[in-house]
């Protein structure tokens, strides 16, 4: 199947006044010496072609729609309209565009979800500008957990995995203050989320038995209980119950061994049990080249592992933006891979069936 006949991966403004304009202009400028395939922004053209004139980037900027993204992406940077109803400064978040920042995220999921865009790929928001116009979400992810709730009319547990080339992670508990990380670590959370990874890793990473290591809570996996008593009360059981399941899980492991070379190397997937624990070694082996994932959503969904950084936003040095386009390009090129997985598979298994 070739880039023309594929559905094109849905990509959002994010916060216009950071820098996903920036390195979305720049993975469109160097495309072919990334191998990237067709994208679609979703986001204001008129925008978007201010910061290309301020970043001083020779852009071709199109309107376009799921049909024609692809077709056109060689020679114009195609874009679905949503306009930012104030004007954009580079660096001056304003909450008065949350309304398009959220529209470009709805618009994506709803594309993605009819089959008309093969993947999301959101760029960085902020959460405090959003907040400001009254977002109720803690953040991107269980925004886009509410869409595909309601889109599949049942609750959905949505997982965070930071996947790099040296390491996946996916944190059990994400962003809450680690003295509340105990009172909310349940058996039922981690066996959910091991359970989630699980088949995602299969469906869309294309791996057949994934091996998951599951970190203890506390230092050395408790010792014994001399450190901590969730790791052998609450860790452990789960541990046992995947693997009566046929998941290849062990743990509790203390997790200041987990992640060296030789460790690495036994595993798929690291699930930790609070942000940090999975995201320091995630991002220390991967800071540029991380890709944050959605795991348990009905549809694929990829981000660059930074944030708006506005302090940067709309800058060059050396001819290129400020802005490491890096993290974008490792999640414009997963979202594509994940989708190309998990369509030969849902194929295969028509062919199967028919035969």
């Amino acid at each position: 199947m070739t880039d023309e006949t594929r559905a094109p991966l849905a990509l959002t403004m994010g916060d216009p006044a950071g820098i996903g304009l920036d390195v979305t202009l720049d993975a469109w400028t160097h495309r072919d010496a990334l191998g990237l395939a067709p994208f679609l922004f979703i986001g204001d053209p008129t925008v978007l072609a201010e910061r290309a004139r301020l970043l001083g980037l020779d852009v071709s900027i199109a309107e376009a729609d799921h049909r024609s993204a692809a077709g056109i992406f060689a020679t114009s940077l195609p874009v679905l309209p949503i306009a930012c109803p104030a004007p954009v400064i580079a660096g001056r978040a304003d909450s008065a565009n949350a309304p398009a920042v959220i529209g470009a995220i709805q618009t994506a999921v709803q594309m993605t979800l009819a089959s008309q865009t093969a993947a999301v790929v959101t760029n960085p928001i902020a959460k405090s500008v959003l907040y400001a116009a009254g977002f109720r979400f803690p953040g991107h992810t269980e925004f886009l957990a509410e869409l595909g709730s309601v889109a599949r009319n049942k609750p959905l547990l949505p997982i965070m995995m930071l996947a790099g080339p040296k390491l996946r992670a996916v944190p059990v508990t994400i962003h809450i203050p680690l003295k509340d990380v105990p009172g909310l670590l349940t058996a039922d959370l981690i066996y959910r989320t091991a359970v989630i990874t699980a088949a995602d890793l299969k469906a869309r990473f294309g791996i057949a038995a994934p091996r998951l290591a599951i970190a203890g809570l506390n230092p050395h996996a408790g010792e014994s209980g001399a450190l901590g008593l969730e790791d052998d009360a609450i860790i452990r059981p789960v541990v046992e119950r995947l693997q009566a399941e046929g998941i290849d899980a062990v743990g509790p492991l203390p997790a200041d061994t987990m992640f060296h070379d030789r460790a690495r190397a036994t595993y798929d997937v690291a699930l930790c049990m609070y942000h940090d624990q999975a995201l320091i070694p995630a991002k220390a082996l991967g800071f540029d080249d991380s890709v944050n994932v959605t795991l348990g959503l009905p549809f694929i969904r990829t981000s660059p592992d930074h944030g708006t950084a506005f302090g940067i936003a709309g800058q060059r040095l050396d001819g290129r933006t400020i802005a490491r386009v890096d993290s974008l390009v490792a999640a414009l090129r997963m979202a594509r891979e994940l989708a190309d997985t998990e369509r030969a598979d849902i194929e295969n298994a028509g062919i199967e069936s028919a035969s």
